[in-house]
């Protein structure tokens, strides 16, 4: 886990306060901004640390598959049941138990569960002898499971009894001051020995990451690819499409007061390609620029081949 964030900072204090108990832990935040890291930290921070960490991904799991997957089952218990199987529950014997995106269990699995937590018992399906369970209990949703306790579609008494200690985790856009150390995170873990331009982290640091995390490190990953020197540049990027900035509405008053101009056109009323606003920008700063052809392509956040490039092709 990386961040020295003030938000990130309470995070990880109540990880410290909690990891050493046995107390149950409800991690939520966005999807990316990474609760299963943080379920870790409680595992191996806690005295359990040597035995099994199970992860179940409750998404997409019907009533009985998520049943037999959880608690095992006998032989002959179904069709297709031809040996006993032991459940994820049993294979978490004295770990923890981590259950992912814990709101999209179904309904009529909840009962089931609640049984599970409040007595640590459960029986495998088709056997009607009841085994014990030993397991620190972890859950994590991105989804609001208060709201979803008023609609009706998640049982009160499992909600309060699996948010005995909440973990909320921020996300990438609220903890802007990371990225950048983040970033340089997943570019050494790509063992290339490249680093990003300064411009490339402020691009990167306006950007509203939608999928936080994961994608941050997916964007990392394919700049890696794209750059073709040491230095990652902002041209190097991936398409970002979300910056974090004013909406849309503030924007047009802006550009009415400001229009966009070059060479003395309005581009509001005379449009040009891209291309043709590229190459005429290029000429000018080209023309009127105090300094070396390095310099320029550094101010202009490119590489020094990708500028020769660019004003080979705009003549």
């Amino acid at each position: 886990m990386i961040g020295s964030c003030e938000a990130m900072q309470k995070v990880y204090d109540r990880i410290h306060k909690v990891a050493p108990t046995d107390a149950t832990v409800l991690v939520s935040g966005e999807t990316g901004t990474g609760k299963e890291l943080v379920s870790q930290a409680l595992h191996s921070s806690s005295h359990r640390a040597e035995k099994p960490f199970v992860v179940i991904e409750c998404t997409g799991l019907s009533d009985a598959l998520l049943e037999s997957e959880l608690f095992g089952y006998e032989k002959g218990a179904f069709t297709g049941a031809t040996t006993n199987k032991k459940g994820l529950v049993e294979a978490a014997e004295g770990g923890t138990l981590f259950f992912d995106e814990v709101g999209d269990i179904p309904l009529a699995m909840q009962v089931k569960l609640l049984r599970l937590f409040e007595t640590q018992t459960y029986r495998p399906v088709g056997s009607v002898i009841s085994k014990k369970a030993n397991f620190r209990l972890v859950c994590a949703s991105h989804k609001n499971l208060k709201q979803m306790v008023e609609k009706g579609e998640f049982r009160r008494d499992l909600y309060y009894r699996i948010a005995g200690f909440p973990i909320n985790l921020p996300s990438l856009r609220e903890r802007k001051s990371d990225i950048a150390l983040i970033a340089a995170h997943f570019l050494a873990q790509s063992h290339e020995k490249k680093r990003f331009h300064k411009k490339a982290l402020e691009k990167l640091s306006s950007y509203a990451f939608p999928g936080n995390i994961r994608e941050l490190r997916n964007i990392v990953d394919q700049a890696v690819l794209l750059a073709d020197e040491p230095v990652i540049y902002e041209s190097d990027l991936p398409v970002l499409d979300e910056f974090i900035g004013e909406d849309n509405a503030s924007m047009e008053g802006r550009n009415d007061q400001y229009p966009l101009t070059t060479n003395g056109v309005n581009l509001g009323k005379d449009i040009m390609t891209l291309n043709e606003v590229e190459d005429t920008y290029l000429a000018q700063v080209a023309s009127t620029f105090k300094g070396d052809i390095n310099s320029l392509a550094d101010a202009l956040g490119v590489s020094t081949r990708t500028l020769y490039r660019k004003l080979k092709k705009a003549g």
